[in-house]
């Protein structure tokens, strides 16, 4: 009926009550579809990326990193994405052999490390704004430079990702807290799952470009 199969549907009308499809891969539709979106965001990066190299190659001179970001604090924080996917990893885990207060518990620190992450960086935004050098007499913003534009267009849109993938795990916990997820069903939890951890490689990768090389 309507094109879903009936054993895909809600019985509750929740959509954490509805069972994943196998498709014709033997895969779940919901992995693929996660596959799929990944493969967009990757593309997206690629473009943010590819065009700050373009443009950093372009230009005649570029500022050291370590002379006008906080590169230590970015440090910071790339532990804590770290130290994130290893407590999603858990969550996983523990889902997976019936854990669920665990499972509760290692989402909900996933989510405060996400959490932690996004206040450093906004303390890190104000720091450089107001940070007033010989360099950057009016601070360290996005209109001040070639550089400025591309380290806040980079990580402000990292720190979205960031916060669309807390709101998932604050979600997640609920639902686990409510006895939705179990070894018979964690689609959901290993999507996400999925989905942090692409988050977290694309700061890797940020934080080498913008803060090492």
């Amino acid at each position: 009926m309507n094109g879903i199969p009936a054993e895909t549907k809600s019985t509750s009308g929740y959509w954490y009550d509805r069972i994943p499809e196998i498709g014709n891969t033997g895969v779940e539709t919901w992995k693929v579809g996660m596959w799929l979106f990944l493969g967009s965001e990757i593309m997206f990066f690629t473009g943010l990326i590819g065009s700050y190299i373009v443009l950093r190659l372009g230009a005649g001179e570029w500022p050291k990193p370590e002379e006008t970001l906080a590169v230590p604090v970015l440090a910071v924080n790339t532990f804590i994405l770290i130290v994130s996917s290893v407590t999603m990893v858990m969550a996983l885990h523990s889902i997976q052999h019936d854990e669920r207060k665990k499972t509760v518990l290692y989402l909900l620190a996933t989510a405060f490390l996400g959490c932690c992450f996004l206040a450093i960086k906004l303390w890190d935004y104000n720091h450089m704004w107001h940070h007033l050098t010989d360099e950057h007499p009016e601070g360290f913003r996005i209109t001040t430079s070639l550089f400025g534009s591309v380290y806040y267009t980079l990580t402000g849109f990292h720190g979205l990702h960031v916060l669309g993938g807390v709101i998932a795990l604050v979600t997640l916990a609920i639902a686990t807290a409510r006895g939705k997820f179990g070894s018979h069903r964690f689609a959901y939890i290993e999507n996400v799952g999925l989905y942090w951890h692409f988050v977290d490689l694309i700061w890797i990768v940020l934080f080498a470009i913008l803060c090492l090389i």
